[in-house]
C-alpha cells in the first residue's frame, strides 16, 4: 500500500510584458486570497503593494505581507533557495506565485520548476498576461510574445473594457491561434477568480475559530452586489463529476489525452476499482502538465471518482459524457487490469526522484518543453 504523502504546494509562473496588467493581477490575487496564503518571489518589491516598502528593491530579502503572505526579491540563481525557504512547513503557504518578469524567460522558469528535486512542490501553470489594448505593438517590440503564448497553460487577455467587441474578437481569435490548447479568458484591471489558479484554502487567518473582518471583507462589502467580484465566474466554467462505478484506467487515460482546448485544471480523485483496491488517485492536470497520486483508501469511504473540471470556452454535457463513457461496465472485470494500470502508473511520481519526463500523448510537463523547444 502506498503511504499517504504530504500535500504539495502549487508554484504558478505569472508572466507577461511591462504594462499587460501582471503586477494589477498579482496584487489583485492578494487581496482576494480569502485565507490562502500565498508565496509571491519577485525581482523587485516596489510594484508590490505592501507596508515594508523600506526593503523594496533588496534581492536576497524576504518581507511579511502581513496576511500569512510571504513575498522575496530573488535572483534566477537564488530560485531554487527560496523555494527551499518558502515551502518549509513552517511557512503554512498554500501557493506560490513566481511572478517572472526579469526572472528568467518564462519557458525556463517552467524547465527549473519541472526539473525540480524538491519535493514539496507541484507545477501550477505557466498564466501569460496580455495587453488587449497594445497587442499588436507588443507583437511587434517584442516577438518573443509568441513563444511565450505556445507555452502558457492560460492566458488572460486583460485590459478588454479598452477595445471594442469586434476588436476583442479578434484578438481572441489571434491569441487563442498563437497559444494552442491553452485556455483564455479575458479580464479588466487584472481581475480573475483565484479559484482558476488555486483552490482556497479550508481554514481562516490565524487558525482561529473565529476572526476579525478582513481588509478583503470589507472591500467585498462595499463593492456589494453590483461589484466586480459577481461576474469574476463569467470568464470561465467548472464542470463537476462524480460516478460511484471505477473508471476504467485506459479509456481514462485516452479520455484525458484527447482533453479539449480550453481545459486548464482538473483535479480531483479516480476510483480505478480492481486497478488497485487500496488507493484511490489523486489527480492534478493543469494544461499539459499531469500527475496521479496514490492515496489509501480510509475505512468505511464511499468509493467514488469525483472531478472538477475548470477552462474557458468548454462544453460541459460532453465532457460529462465523455468521462461517462470511461466508467467500467458493471458486474464485468477489465482483462489484463494490473497492466491497463500501467498508462496511469506512468504519472505518479517516485520520490525522492525528480519529475520524469517521459514519451507519450500526456505527460508531465514533456509538451511544455517540447513546446518552448519547438516556438
Amino acid at each position: 500500500m502506498t503511504p499517504p504523502r504530504t500535500p504539495q504546494i502549487p508554484v504558478v509562473v505569472l508572466a507577461g510584458f511591462l504594462g499587460s496588467g501582471k503586477t494589477t493581477l498579482l496584487n489583485h490575487l492578494l487581496r482576494n486570497r480569502e485565507g490562502t496564503r500565498i508565496g509571491v518571489i519577485v525581482n523587485d518589491f516596489g510594484s508590490i503593494e505592501i507596508d515594508a516598502m523600506t526593503v523594496a528593491g533588496q534581492v536576497g530579502s524576504t518581507v511579511s505581507l502581513g496576511n500569512g503572505c510571504l513575498c522575496c526579491a530573488v535572483d534566477a540563481s537564488e530560485l531554487d533557495t527560496f523555494l527551499e525557504t518558502l515551502t518549509r512547513p513552517s511557512a503554512r503557504l498554500d501557493v506560490i506565485v513566481i511572478e517572472a518578469s526579469g526572472l528568467a524567460e518564462p519557458q525556463e522558469l517552467v524547465r527549473m520548476l519541472l526539473a525540480s528535486e524538491n519535493p514539496h512542490i507541484l507545477y501550477g501553470g505557466l498564466v501569460e498576461v496580455v495587453d488587449a489594448a497594445e497587442f499588436d505593438a507588443t507583437r511587434e517590440r517584442h516577438p518573443e510574445l509568441d513563444r511565450h503564448l505556445a507555452v502558457a497553460d492560460l492566458v488572460v487577455l486583460n485590459k478588454t473594457d479598452r477595445v471594442g467587441e469586434a476588436e476583442r474578437e479578434r484578438l481572441l481569435r489571434a491569441v487563442g491561434a498563437l497559444s494552442g490548447p491553452a485556455a483564455v479568458i479575458t479580464a479588466v484591471h487584472g481581475r480573475i477568480d483565484p479559484e482558476l489558479l488555486f483552490d482556497p484554502a479550508m481554514r481562516p487567518d490565524g487558525d482561529e475559530k473565529t476572526r476579525q473582518l478582513t481588509f478583503e471583507d470589507l472591500l467585498r462589502e462595499e463593492e456589494g452586489d453590483g461589484g466586480h467580484g459577481d461576474h469574476l465566474h463569467a470568464a470561465y466554467e467548472s464542470v463537476e463529476f462524480t460516478s460511484d462505478v471505477p473508471m476504467d484506467p485506459r479509456r481514462f487515460i485516452a479520455f484525458l489525452d484527447s482533453r479539449p482546448e480550453g481545459l486548464y485544471r482538473i483535479k480531483g480523485f479516480a476510483d480505478f476499482g480492481a486497478g488497485d483496491r487500496d488507493n484511490r488517485y489523486a489527480l492534478h492536470a493543469v494544461g499539459r502538465f499531469l500527475r496521479f497520486v496514490p492515496q489509501p483508501w480510509a475505512r468505511g469511504e464511499q468509493r467514488l471518482t469525483q472531478l472538477v473540471m475548470i477552462g474557458s470556452g468548454i462544453d460541459a454535457e460532453a465532457l460529462r459524457a465523455g468521462l461517462a463513457a470511461c466508467r467500467t461496465e458493471p458486474g464485468t472485470d477489465t482483462p489484463d487490469v494490473e497492466r491497463a494500470m500501467w498508462g496511469v502508473l506512468r504519472y505518479v511520481q517516485q520520490e525522492p526522484d525528480p519529475v520524469d519526463v517521459r514519451e507519450g500523448d500526456v505527460r508531465e510537463g514533456a509538451d511544455v518543453e517540447e513546446a518552448a523547444a519547438e516556438a
